[in-house]
């Protein structure tokens, strides 16, 4: 089959899926302003799969989060834009800074039909049906914040993703079929450099000059990208031909080549190869500290940091839990994974506010792949995952009442006079001010050892505190001269730009921190480890 064909196959795939439309399901933390971050009690989180008010009864075809993302988009049939969540940087598209708990249009949207979309950190990507782009929130190739949308510089767009602070657009231009624009720290850019410079001469303060526009990555210049996913600070794609390309940061094994450097350029991954190259219906996912794909037979592959304790996965291994099942949509969150196969829908990983939909009498977190109970015999046609929260759609069809019998969240008023919506009221336990921070204090020592999902937070810049996203933006779009290095290997360094390259002695990360802008850099690869170690397996029904 040529590569030509293929790309057709795969046009064709991905637009049945986004004709299906069905009702959206959320579960996970709703109080948007504290996800994620180490301050303020944690209420309100939705333990199980729930209908969202505004969207009851709403034809929903496509979902879209990250997983370093606190807001949500969701596209209906009609080419409707909804979005919802934090939105102190504009993210949401609406003209403001106002965080809402209730999906809500996307007003400058109304004139175009948006087929696809994607979130960041602190922005949002959306594709329309004839090809144009636009994006909101932080760009990082301005200072300001575009708090509306703001038409991108590309074309002939098929699909996006989103990394924390970089997008990649997928385009039909032929010798371009990949483009990428945003902060090449790590290289996640696919440009072959970081763009780091000093920021003075006379100082080792180091910093990263953001690529503003659209740019297509000259080494698969002579391949059709097909598929594409971004992680924090890395990216993962497919060609027409099968083979799997990733770049970025190299943390835990995340990349798959048997070490932990940093690429800065796309490399193919040596296990999908002659007889394992991935089929036009593959499905692939990128999470924090994690990447995904099914390959031959359908088998899931996993590589990188896949729990919170033990060996990290160095290169892609069958994740033997899920042979034999169909599966037909992925996606991956912080720390956590969704999965749709065949009529069950399968979660695991880390948790913190309900994002795996266990409900109040399952487990918070699980390391093997579990179903959702609750999901169970209904078709899943779309799943996505961000930082603490967890959507699905499901097929309305052979269902029967049971989408009546789930619980239907109503969220706050988000502008003041708005009156909140009709319906079921939701309850929410409030700590006792007396008891509250003991109880913090003493959940924080007892998961100190046991959670490497808060060691992400400090170690891999991989679901950053949004306090200090200012520093970032104003030096990330500085254009003094810049010196070029070579390349490196990375420890677990901070992955939010200039704010935390600071020079500080003593530090092994391998990024030049701390040495004078003479200083040579040698790549130090780290060695991994491997080990998936024994696991139980989720039953068909």
């Amino acid at each position: 089959m040529s590569a030509v064909q293929v790309e057709k196959k795969v046009e064709e795939e991905e637009s049945k899926n986004v004709e299906k439309s069905g009702e959206l399901l959320f579960c996970g933390g709703t109080s948007w302003d504290v996800i994620g971050r180490r301050k303020g009690a944690v209420e309100g989180n939705l333990i199980s799969p729930t209908r969202l008010r505004p969207l009851v009864g709403i034809d929903i075809r496509f979902v879209a989060s990250g997983c370093s993302s606190c807001h949500c988009v969701a596209l209906d049939v009609e080419g409707r834009c909804y979005t919802w969540g934090r939105n102190e940087k504009g993210q949401l598209g609406h003209g403001d800074s106002i965080q809402r708990d209730r999906p809500t249009v996307v007003s400058e949207l109304s004139k175009h039909k948006v087929v696809r979309a994607a979130s960041g950190r602190s922005h949002s990507v959306v594709i329309t049906e004839d090809g144009y782009s636009f994006a909101f929130g932080v760009l990082l190739c301005k200072v300001e914040i575009e708090k509306s949308p703001v038409r991108c510089q590309v074309s002939d767009v098929k699909n996006t993703a989103c990394g924390a602070d970089f997008t990649v657009w997928l385009s039909c231009v032929e010798g371009a079929s990949i483009l990428t624009a945003g902060l090449p720290q790590y290289g996640q850019l696919g440009h072959g450099t970081d763009n780091e410079y000093n920021t003075k001469d006379s100082s080792v303060r180091l910093a990263y000059e953001a690529q503003p526009r659209p740019k297509a990555i000259t080494s698969l210049a002579g391949e059709t990208i097909v598929k594409v996913a971004c992680g924090t600070n890395h990216t993962v794609a497919v060609d027409a031909n099968g083979y799997v390309y990733t770049w970025g940061f190299g943390g835990y094994g995340r990349l798959g080549h048997r070490e932990q450097k940093d690429e800065w350029a796309p490399r193919r991954v040596d296990v999908f190869q002659r007889q394992n190259l991935l089929p036009p219906d593959a499905v692939i996912s990128a999470g924090s500290v994690n990447s995904a794909c099914t390959a031959g037979g359908g088998q899931l592959y996993m590589w990188g940091k896949i729990k919170t304790t033990g060996d990290d996965w160095m290169y892609p291994k069958p994740l033997m839990d899920l042979s034999g099942w169909n599966l037909r949509c992925m996606d991956s969150g912080n720390m956590h994974h969704f999965v749709g196969a065949d009529s069950s829908c399968i979660s695991w990983g880390h948790a913190q506010y309900g994002e795996l939909g266990y409900g109040p009498n399952g487990q918070k977190s699980s390391a093997v792949p579990k179903k959702v109970e609750i999901l169970d015999g209904m078709h899943v046609m779309s799943v996505a995952c961000g930082m603490g929260h967890s959507m699905v759609i499901v097929d309305r069809t052979n269902v029967g009442d049971r989408l009546d019998q789930l619980d239907v969240y109503d969220g706050k008023a988000s502008v003041e006079g708005e009156e909140p919506v009709s319906g079921p009221p939701v309850s929410k336990q409030t700590p006792k001010k007396g008891a509250s921070k003991a109880t913090q204090n003493s959940k924080r020592k007892k998961s100190k050892d046991s959670s490497d999902s808060e060691d992400e937070d400090d170690n891999d810049g991989d679901s950053e505190d949004e306090d200090s996203d200012e520093s970032d933006e104003q030096v990330n779009g500085r254009t003094e001269p810049k010196r070029q290095r070579g390349g490196k290997a990375s420890g677990r360094g901070r992955g939010n730009g200039a704010k935390k390259a600071a020079p500080a002695e003593g530090k092994g990360a391998g990024r030049g921190r701390g040495r004078p802008p003479s200083a040579n850099k040698s790549p130090k690869p780290a060695p991994g480890k491997t080990g998936p170690g024994k696991r139980g397996r989720p039953r068909k029904s």
